[in-house]
């Protein structure tokens, strides 16, 4: 069964309003014969005569009186939705929702969150942590827009990764700790006490694979999520770690800071789907990140 289009209702609306359908159609700039023959189709799709001609003037009849409240309902909804996706075209309004490892959400992403506010101030961003993997997964199932990680040689043939920053790796020591060495071998290293990233993730895989090469596996004596406990520990003179370098844009009191040979890195990143179009909210987004990261 077919409904009324918005446009007869239109029409239905203004001849009540001007008591005229000539008047109405004048209003809407549309022909007279065309707003009669809208009107007459909608009669016919409600199965009920709507107006009537009184004293010179087009009045509802008890059908269309009950039909002015709905009628009136519907074309405030099409406005109002309207109106809401007017900014989302303008590109004054948006959402992205972005993944990201814990170290970058700390120490890369603020100043990039404060350039796109002021940019775009709609601009909404919901932000998820966790595991590089994690992340990916949930870009590949479409739950995610875009992902800020460590990356791998390899991403899912749907994914397409953009370098950003290369991001050495260093040594954090207790200052009583530290080696003479200016520049620590992974033998060095495995002599103290490790305090490392806990395992599962990208960086700490780079931090292994670069005790490998000393052939040394790692046992650290804690293996933690979050790198400001990883730092407060080490400050505390628990333990040494390997961290990127990223994360430390301060002095953290209590330690020394050593280079490592031989020297590794991580390449930070931006994954998006191969598909998946650019908005003005996430051109916005990589602009300001790749500001930052040539910061570094």
């Amino acid at each position: 069964m077919p409904s009324p289009s918005l446009r007869q209702l239109r029409i239905f609306l203004a001849a009540i309003e001007t008591g005229s359908v000539t008047a109405a159609a004048r209003s809407l700039n549309v022909t007279q014969p065309a707003a009669s023959q809208q009107l007459r189709e909608l009669e016919r799709i409600l199965g009920a005569r709507l107006l009537v001609r009184a004293g010179g003037r087009v009045a509802a009849t008890s059908a269309g009186e009950a039909l002015i409240g709905p009628a009136g309902r519907a074309q405030a909804a099409v406005e109002e939705a309207m109106t809401a996706v007017a900014a989302h075209r303008a590109g004054e309004t948006g959402r992205i929702r972005l993944g990201t490892g814990a170290t970058a959400c700390i120490y890369l992403l603020p100043e990039v969150l404060a350039a796109m506010k002021r940019r775009m101030p709609g601009l909404d961003v919901i932000i998820s942590t966790g595991n590089s993997e994690d992340m990916l997964e949930r870009l590949e199932a479409g739950d995610l827009d875009i992902v800020l990680a460590t990356l791998s040689p390899g991403v899912g043939r749907s994914l397409s990764a953009t370098r950003v920053l290369v991001d050495p790796l260093v040594a954090l020591l207790p200052t009583a700790m530290a080696p003479a060495a200016a520049i620590l071998s992974p033998a060095d290293l495995a002599a103290l006490p490790l305090i490392l990233y806990e395992p599962g993730g990208k960086t700490r895989s780079v931090i292994d694979g670069w005790f490998r090469q000393g052939d040394i596996r790692p046992r650290p004596i804690m293996a933690l999520g979050s790198i400001e406990a990883i730092k407060m520990l080490v400050g505390s003179g628990l333990g040494a770690s390997v961290m990127p370098q990223l994360a430390l844009p301060d002095p953290v009191p209590g330690t020394v800071v050593r280079p490592l040979a031989p020297a590794v890195s991580r390449d930070l990143g931006y994954v998006m789907r191969s598909a998946k179009m650019l908005d003005r909210g996430l051109r916005l987004f990589i602009e300001e990140l790749e500001r930052a990261a040539a910061r570094r």
